[in-house]
């Protein structure tokens, strides 16, 4: 069916979202919505609406969410990466440990940042919002 948008702001969602845009969107640290303004301020901090359209992305919490995948898609790098720096450099077991324990921290921090933008689309697409008590 359909559906317009006929809803208030905070009302029941009657529109269609397009989910693969709202995820390309937070991915690449853009509002969900109108794709200008900035859904990241700082690191991780997630301002309560879009500089442009005012869109209440504060209203979609990630919570736990993207660091669970950040985490779960660096385990999965880390086997190849030991794999990899072992074959290539033969270091010591300290020296392995302090390349693949650099090396992992990195990828996580800048993985999160990328996760979070993609979820917080994800969470806006599906109009997943924080309801209150």
């Amino acid at each position: 069916h359909g559906a317009s948008s006929s809803g208030t702001r905070d009302g029941p969602m009657t529109e269609t979202r397009d989910g693969k845009t709202a995820i390309m969107r937070g991915l690449l640290n853009r509002c969900p919505n109108c794709g200008k303004g900035k859904l990241l301020q700082g690191y991780l901090t997630v301002p309560a609406e879009c500089g442009t359209c005012h869109a209440p992305v504060g209203r979609y919490p990630a919570a736990d969410g993207p660091a669970f995948f950040a985490m779960t898609i660096m385990l999965l790098l880390l086997i190849p990466l030991i794999g990899f720096t072992w074959v290539l450099f033969r270091p010591s077991p300290a020296m392995l440990l302090l390349i693949t324990g650099l090396v992992t921290t990195v990828m996580t921090l800048i993985l999160l940042r990328l996760v979070k933008g993609a979820f917080i689309g994800y969470l806006w697409a599906k109009n997943e919002q924080d309801r209150g008590a």
